[in-house]
């Protein structure tokens, strides 16, 4: 199967369906009200958190995780429940949102802006949205419990998205960023830590679909290895766009990365160099998809995606 990039015109429209998708069932995952943990009605109590969770979490965003999920059923063909399909992405979808809300607080990157919006801890204050991360984090993982699946099925997708999203993925990509600021660090340090900031819960979003819809071995380390390849590109492109593109367009500061004087890939390797990085990265995500008939044009279209976006 050629492994020639497909164009992306017609991926906006499947964006869009995954994301309205999404958007249609995350209020529901995330069950704003009431708790059954208490004797009264904590509603009123619970309002301002909440109306802070869904702030965050319906906030916009390009929803990429989520399409996914989605996009690695249709490749595999599997008969997989819808519900099953929605806990995976919604759950991945807060585990992002609570990472941004962390990510922006002034004690880490200190944004005001997320999507073209006023940050969380700038909306609300720092302290709610300290709660709100650990909120969405925790309902995400109470999600995941509930899954429709087979309970070793259920267990084998909670564990990966632990990890990936834990002090051996995600977190550990941040806590490397912040140790990064200021200091000398090579490319293989780069590459490692956003393998684990960014590339680790991307790669976890394709890997959970797979043991949903049971793929084989040899499907989810084919799979696995175009996550790696567009979990990297993904802050490769994050790189150019911090120099290339407005504030405006990024919804988010430009010129962020440079500012705190973060080590980034065009620093490197030049923005010419960043570029062809991220088109390497593109055909590796192909190539892994090369034994995958037509269902995962979803899947090729969102590599591409990622390297020709603008914000």
């Amino acid at each position: 199967m050629t492994t020639t990039a497909p164009t992306t015109d017609s991926f906006a429209v499947r964006l869009s369906t995954y994301q309205n998708r999404l958007h249609a069932v995350l209020p529901g995952l995330l069950a704003a009200g009431d708790s059954e943990l208490c004797d009264a009605d904590a509603r009123s109590q619970l309002a301002r958190l909440f109306e802070a969770c869904e702030y965050s979490l319906m906030n916009g965003g390009k929803r990429v995780r989520p399409a996914l999920v989605y996009a690695t059923a249709e490749a595999l063909s599997a008969s997989v429940s819808d519900r099953a399909l929605d806990i995976c992405a919604g759950a991945l979808e807060m585990i992002h949102a609570y990472s941004l809300v962390h990510d922006d607080l002034p004690a880490m990157d200190n944004d005001d802006l997320r999507r073209g919006k006023p940050t969380c801890h700038i909306a609300f204050d720092e302290a709610t949205a300290i709660l709100v991360g650990d909120g969405l984090q925790s309902r995400a993982f109470e999600l995941l419990t509930s899954l429709p699946l087979a309970a070793e099925c259920s267990l084998r997708i909670i564990r990966l998205v632990a990890a990936a999203s834990g002090p051996r993925g995600m977190v550990g990509g941040q806590a490397i960023d912040l140790a990064a600021i200021n200091q000398q660090i090579n490319l293989q340090q780069l590459q490692t830590m956003h393998q684990l900031k960014t590339g680790a819960l991307i790669r976890s979003a394709i890997g959970i679909a797979a043991l949903a819809c049971g793929a084989s071995d040899d499907q989810r380390r084919s799979l696995d290895t175009y996550g790696a390849a567009i979990g990297l590109a993904f802050q490769v492109q994050d790189d150019i766009l911090d120099i290339e593109s407005s504030t405006e367009t990024l919804g988010k500061t430009q010129g962020a990365d440079i500012a705190l004087n973060k080590p980034t890939f065009p620093a490197f390797l030049g923005l010419d160099g960043a570029k062809q990085l991220a088109r390497q990265l593109h055909e590796q995500a192909l190539a892994a998809l090369s034994d995958f008939d037509h269902s995962a044009e979803s899947l090729r279209l969102l590599a591409s995606y990622i390297i020709e976006r603008r914000h």
